[in-house]
């Protein structure tokens, strides 16, 4: 770029407060996959990739994420523990010591949009002291084009700066890291943490206030996919249960694979322009369409190298479990370009059982498709969370509580009228444990799910008998293509047919006793959704 294009962008940050004298304006992924290197902050893998570490964090700190409490959201905000008030002033100064903190620095600036429908783009400004941050975010929003970039305003701008560390007592957070909204000022302040993945998840939550409440457009936490006759798939599921694994289908094309908006008139569209991927376990055989996205311009995170080699040892979780990979959604060969498809035709609901109780793959009716959505159900197994010895139930509201601004109800009632507008079959899938709870059973096998969620989108589980569960009152397929027909039967597969039982009751019992907090806002059709 030129000096004066350089000197007019630089004039830009400084009428937001920032004044660094080493600004580097959206420069390319080989430029700062380079600088990285250059400066220590990353080793090159053997698939080219580039591998960092976040740092202190290597998840996302929901108890540390805040809501500017103002005009604009006290009456509509949800609050609570997840949706926490921050105070306006607070913010106010608190955005002060982070602009100054970041003048301080060699600052990286990324200019790009979230949405692919161009009705509702939006476009953002991410100031981060990290190259590599500038890479994850080059990776995972819409990249925009030269003519785009001279002509760039934005709307959202994100404050990124994990050297500024808060004083819990004087800046209103509960301890040294943030991630504060302000949907007034359209900004996020990021702080004390390297994890990328709370930029992502900041413009996720901002976009999950903006659509519903302003584009009456429905946010999604999901992934989907299309077929070559035009139908579109959406996969819910909460981290772990399969979202970027099943979307990434070689017969399907892929539109997004973790958060998409649903339109007035039956558009869905991919917020972002990438990908980011749990690593954990990654083989060729498993996911090859994951696994070969691992290349030149991919950012993986935490990983550990095999000693003495640049080769990922995906099984090492000496760091953490969540091992994460991003990459641009164009390293998956497969794509819906633009990522944007018609109305979907069926949907899944991804759970991950380890109680080994639900049914591999159920059809819900209307009432109950509400019911689980609202609930967000999977589970919570040993090692994952510090002090998880046995297994846990999990329920994140709409598939997506900590990204979600309104409340529950609010998208609930959005889906459901959507779905039934557009005839939508939703189907439950469970890709946790079959034989047993975690621990005594196994994963149910990948190719399994593949099958039956192929039967179920090609319409071969149309005509089959349906058998309902004892206790969740669910309609289980008695055949599938593929799949053993014992396996399509939870309780068959265990030894003990009286533990099951006893199991099934119990979290049947979970999803009685987290759903209190929704019943007042329930009707009769959503409650007919609950288990016996």
């Amino acid at each position: 770029m030129s000096k004066e294009v350089l000197s007019s962008e630089n004039k830009t940050l400084k009428e937001i407060g920032i004044n660094s004298d080493q600004v580097n304006w959206n420069l390319s992924p080989q430029v700062l996959h380079q600088i990285c290197l250059d400066k220590g902050l990353a080793k090159e893998a053997s698939s080219g990739a580039l591998a960092i570490n976040t740092g202190e964090f290597t998840g996302r700190s929901p108890k540390d994420r805040f809501i500017v409490k103002d005009d604009l959201t006290k009456d509509t905000v949800w609050w609570g523990p997840i949706n926490k008030p921050f105070d306006k002033d607070k913010f106010d100064d608190l955005y002060t010591k982070v602009a100054n903190n970041l003048s301080t620095k060699e600052i990286y600036v990324r200019d790009v949009a979230a949405c692919a429908d161009p009705r509702y783009r939006m476009n953002i400004r991410v100031i981060s002291e990290l190259p590599w941050v500038s890479l994850f975010v080059n990776n995972m929003f819409l990249r925009l084009s030269e003519k785009e970039l001279e002509n760039f305003d934005a709307e959202w701008t994100i404050l990124h700066s994990p050297s500024y560390m808060a004083i819990a007592d004087q800046d209103g957070t509960r301890q040294h890291n943030f991630a504060v909204l302000s949907f007034s000022r359209k900004t996020i302040l990021i702080g004390g943490t390297g994890y990328t993945g709370e930029v992502k998840k900041g413009i996720f939550s901002a976009l999950n206030f903006v659509l519903p409440t302003q584009k009456d457009t429905l946010p999604m936490h999901c992934s989907a996919n299309v077929g070559e006759d035009g139908e579109t798939a959406i996969f819910f599921g909460l981290s772990g249960t399969g979202k970027t694994t099943l979307s990434a289908d070689p017969k399907r094309k892929l539109i997004g694979d973790d958060e998409h908006g649903w339109t007035k008139d039956n558009t869905i569209f991919n917020f972002e322009g990438g990908c980011y991927a749990k690593a954990i376990d990654l083989s060729a055989d498993k996911e090859p369409e994951i696994f070969n996205a691992i290349k030149k311009g991919a950012l993986l995170e935490n990983i550990v190298m095999k000693e003495g080699t640049n080769e990922v040892d995906f099984e090492d979780v000496s760091i953490t479990q969540n091992t994460r990979v991003s990459y641009p959604i164009d390293h998956i060969e497969n794509i819906q370009v633009p990522s944007v498809a018609g109305t979907p035709k069926n949907i899944f609901f991804l759970t991950a059982d380890a109680f080994g109780v639900l049914p591999p793959i159920s059809k819900l009716t209307p009432g109950q498709a509400a019911y689980h959505f609202i609930s967000g159900y999977t589970a919570k197994v040993a090692g994952t969370e510090a002090g998880v010895n046995e297994p846990e139930p999990s329920f994140s509201a709409c598939f997506g509580a900590p990204f979600m601004p309104l409340h529950p109800t609010k998208y609930a009632e959005m889906l459901s009228k959507k779905m039934q507008d557009a005839n939508v079959t939703v189907w439950l899938v469970n890709t946790g444990w079959t034989g047993g709870a975690y621990g005594t059973g196994s994963r149910m096998k990948l190719k399994y799910t593949r099958a039956m969620i192929t039967s179920a989108m090609n319409g071969k589980l149309k005509d089959v008998e349906f058998a309902e569960h004892p206790v969740f009152k669910l309609a289980v397929p008695t055949t599938c293509e593929n799949v053993p027909s014992e396996v399509l039967r939870p309780r068959e597969t265990w030894a003990d047919k009286a533990q099951y039982d006893i199991k099934a009751k119990e979290l049947a019992q979970a999803f009685h006793d987290n759903f209190k907090k929704f019943e007042e806002y329930a009707n009769d059709v959503i409650m007919g959704g609950a288990p016996a």
